[in-house]
């Protein structure tokens, strides 16, 4: 994935658990799908860029299940729809989801609570090999929603080793979008345990 987007020219970063996989350095789990975020404003020059792609949109249907549709070329995709599905057939890798992220001038803005904000310059770092990924506080603040057992795990493994800007910038977010989540417990002892009595 990074060699067949090493020349894409706007910002993109590997999503979800693979990002985490980066932030630690190592593969923690088995992972089932890759996603990669893009900035909504960018959609058409990656479908540009993947020109022998075939591409779906993800369309929400009543009780939150997607059904994957046609994306016309030249359509914009607006909210709600923030998934698409990239297809070709050929060796190497043959399916991607992009997921589109919200931005106003250098923010970026968290779709589900645009109180949320957070420069794009601090959104995605890059791996030991340079590949880009999402900051380790915005992959948390999407699993906080309805955490599984692979976000409670992510979560146990990342939180300990942030920085306290990001834990603080993550901490603001979750008690702002899920009031009483149980991670904020978690994050305000870390900050106790770091400053120490």
């Amino acid at each position: 994935m990074a060699a067949l987007l090493a020349d894409f020219q706007r910002p993109w970063f590997v999503a979800a658990g693979w990002a985490v996989d980066l932030y630690l350095g190592r593969v923690t789990r088995q992972h089932k799908d890759l996603e990669i975020a893009i900035l909504r404003r960018d959609q058409h020059a990656l479908r540009r860029y993947l020109k022998d792609w075939e591409f779906k949109k993800v369309k929400r249907v009543s009780g939150g299940e997607g059904r994957l549709e046609p994306w016309p070329e030249g359509e914009s995709l607006e909210l709600p729809t923030h998934e698409i599905h990239a297809h070709r057939v050929g060796g190497g890798l043959t399916r991607l989801e992009i997921l589109l992220n919200e931005c106003s001038g250098q923010d970026w803005i968290f779709r589900r609570n645009p109180e949320i904000t957070r420069p794009v310059s601090l959104i995605g770092l890059r791996s030991q090999i340079g590949v880009p990924f999402f900051a380790p506080e915005i992959v948390l603040l999407y699993k906080a929603k309805n955490p599984k057992a692979d976000d409670e795990a992510d979560f146990n493994k990342v939180a300990p080793l942030l920085d306290e800007e990001p834990r603080a910038w993550l901490q603001s977010a979750i008690e702002t979008c899920h009031p009483g989540h149980p991670w904020l417990r978690h994050l305000q002892a870390l900050t106790v345990n770091r400053k120490g009595p």
